[in-house]
């Protein structure tokens, strides 16, 4: 009884031990030890079964623990994989997560590619750059196993377990990470693996339940996190491609109001009566390029903005081909074509030239620029044409020798709006064939267009028009009304002139010229008094004597005049030398050389080509003109000497 008393209660011990969370090696040492002390076999037996129920005890405990340890775990990733994330960080949190919960070395996922293929996606605890990446064929590794089966698989030792269909680029992985225990476990969408999760130990290692189900549970929330991922990063694009919809819609739709707008404005510009430069203007400054107007003939009427790369002029083929195809026609890069008509009737096209392509709703603007040019048009010759009795009258009574009432007429010329104290000219046109009514009705609109007037008398049509330059507007009537009626035009021009009297003098001479063409026999020219030179001289009313004069040798005078020269004497002696200036030099008594460089000084003053042609004689006729002048200048001055009373006295 002594002996029993001197030993701890063996249970008592093993509850201390179970209190303290004392590792098994201490249990057993504990039951070692009774058995030393020679416990009685009741209390052997009690001391073994309360061990073993201990060790039972703390098993159930250490399990129940990690269990706890791995809902732990299973709840924060989740919350990790909550937030939104791309796919590749979900799958990042996945594997790091599996190698912390389940103590892998390695752990690493792959997917399926377009291939049906899988690949390393995301791996955690590599030690080489051999796995990241690398791509295992179909029927090869444990994601085949995987695949076909749908269900987890692992193996104590991958490179020595014949139930593995190895590959030589998946073993040499697993060599140089120096790997033995590897689980695979399936990432499911439904019944379809897409992936596969991966544990792997450089160990020997036997998996439990509880380590394969916590593993089916990562594989789980991959698959979700994947899907999900997927679904949010579908939206988001969904979400941009929708964004980038709306901006280009609302982009579109201020573009259209911008084009609306324009097109008001370019109906109210038709509308007020505005001329064709402003309605081009304000076309070029809506389609932001380069616009030009020309006629049916390839003219250019007007142009607005830039316009540099635009054909001048433009070919008929290009005309008739906007026609042909009767809207907007891409001649270029960045050069589009519009056609202009009424009725059926080609009155030409609008040119456009812009580097940004024209999307349709551009083009059917343009298409309405176009029609407007159209409206333009026909407004101008309608109006003409409904205004040209009252203008024609008018000029009739302009014509009249002597003027009526010049005082009225005055009033007219305010409310017609002729400003007949500015320069103007006169032209006079004859259509060299039958087509008299469509020249006529081309004329009312030409008149109309530059602000001027227009009869006609004796079968000829006479336009006056605002300007300085006969000359000018002699060929611009030519060239624009020739083509317009197919046939031949002879025009003639006479002015500049101001003033009311002086109409009826300028439509006077401007006939001459027409008439002088004809006996010239230039029918279907254009020329102008100035253009006829001396034969202007000779027709022309005033005989502007010293205009002439001027326009042929007036460099001459001028340069004689400042310096004391005599260039004019030379040319004089080398005219009447026949050209030769050794001749000339004897008639002025001085060097061949001299002569030479006078001539050519000459030449300096008045351009190449003096000597020669219809300017050789009206040199030859204004240096007579400047003689005889001088010599009559001489006759008046002796007389009005011998006139003089001393000198009388004298006598």
């Amino acid at each position: 009884m002594q002996g029993e008393e001197s030993i701890d209660v063996p249970t008592l011990a093993v509850l201390e031990l179970l209190a303290q969370d004392s590792p098994p090696d201490r249990f057993h040492e504990l039951l070692q030890r009774g058995q030393r002390q020679r416990l009685s076999p009741d209390r052997l037996a009690d001391l073994q079964r309360a061990t073993h129920l201990a060790l039972d005890v703390q098993a159930s405990v250490s399990q129940r623990r990690r269990r706890e340890t791995f809902m732990t775990g299973l709840v924060d990733t989740v919350h990790d994989m909550a937030g939104p994330s791309s796919p590749d960080t979900l799958l990042k949190v996945v594997t790091s997560r599996a190698r912390r919960l389940l103590g892998f070395d390695m752990a690493y996922v792959s997917l399926r590619d377009a291939d049906d293929n899988a690949y390393i996606h995301s791996s955690d605890g590599d030690t080489t750059a051999l796995n990241a990446g690398l791509v295992v064929r179909k029927q090869r590794g444990l994601s085949e196993l995987v695949r076909t089966s749908g269900a987890p698989f692992w193996t104590t030792d991958y490179l020595n377990d014949d139930r593995i269909p190895h590959w030589d680029d998946v073993d040499e992985v697993v060599r140089a990470e120096s790997l033995s225990a590897i689980m695979a476990v399936p990432i499911l969408r439904g019944s379809d693996p897409i992936g596969v999760l991966y544990g792997a130990n450089r160990v020997v290692r036997h998996f439990t339940p509880d380590e394969i189900s916590v593993m089916r549970s990562l594989a789980d929330f991959a698959s979700v996190a994947l899907e999900k991922a997927e679904l949010l990063d579908r939206t988001r694009r969904e979400i941009a491609e929708l964004e980038a919809l709306g901006a280009q819609s609302r982009t579109t739709v201020t573009r259209l109001q911008r084009l609306a707008d324009a097109q008001s404005r370019l109906s109210s510009l038709v509308l007020d009566g505005s001329d064709l430069q402003q309605l081009a203007s304000a076309a070029a400054q809506a389609l932001d390029g380069g616009l030009v107007v020309s006629d049916a003939y390839g003219r250019i009427l007007t142009s607005a903005g830039e316009t540099a790369g635009v054909p001048d002029p433009v070919t008929d083929r290009v005309v008739l081909e906007t026609h042909a195809v009767g809207g907007p026609v891409a001649l270029a890069a960045d050069l589009w074509a519009t056609p202009v008509g009424a009725g059926g009737e080609n009155l030409g096209i609008v040119l456009l030239r812009t580097p940004v392509e024209l999307d349709a709703d551009t083009q059917r603007f343009f298409r309405f620029v176009g029609q407007a040019v159209a409206m333009l048009l026909v407004i101008q010759r309608s109006t003409a044409v409904a205004a040209g009795p009252v203008r024609d009258e008018f000029f009739d009574e302009l014509l009249a020798v002597p003027l009526r009432a010049p005082h009225r007429l005055v009033a007219r010329a305010q409310r017609l709006q002729v400003h007949l104290e500015e320069a103007y000219v006169v032209v006079a046109i004859r259509p060299e064939g039958s087509d008299h009514g469509k020249a006529v009705v081309w004329a009312s609109s030409y008149s109309h267009r530059h602000q001027g007037l227009k009869t006609v008398r004796d079968g000829r049509i006479v336009l006056l028009l605002p300007g300085s330059d006969a000359s000018a507007a002699a060929r611009a009537v030519h060239n624009e009304l020739s083509p317009s009626l197919a046939l031949s035009v002879t025009v003639g021009a006479a002015g500049p002139a101001t003033g009311l009297a002086s109409v009826a003098r300028v439509h006077n001479e401007a006939q001459r010229c027409l008439d002088t063409l004809a006996i010239l026999g230039e029918a279907g020219t254009a020329a102008s008094m100035a253009d006829l030179g001396f034969l202007g001289l000779l027709l022309s009313d005033d005989r502007d004597v010293d205009g002439f004069v001027a326009s042929a040798i007036g460099p001459l005078l001028d340069h004689d005049t400042e310096r004391g020269a005599d260039l004019v004497g030379t040319v004089e002696a080398y005219f009447a030398s026949g050209h030769s200036p050794t001749r000339a030099a004897e008639t002025l008594y001085i060097h061949a050389n001299t002569v030479a460089r006078r001539l050519d000084r000459i030449t300096e003053l008045l351009g190449p080509g003096w000597q020669k042609g219809q300017r050789a004689v009206e040199m030859q006729l204004a240096l007579r003109l400047v003689r005889a002048r001088d010599v009559l200048r001489q006759q008046r001055e002796t007389t009005a000497l011998g006139n003089r009373p001393d000198t009388q006295s004298e006598g």
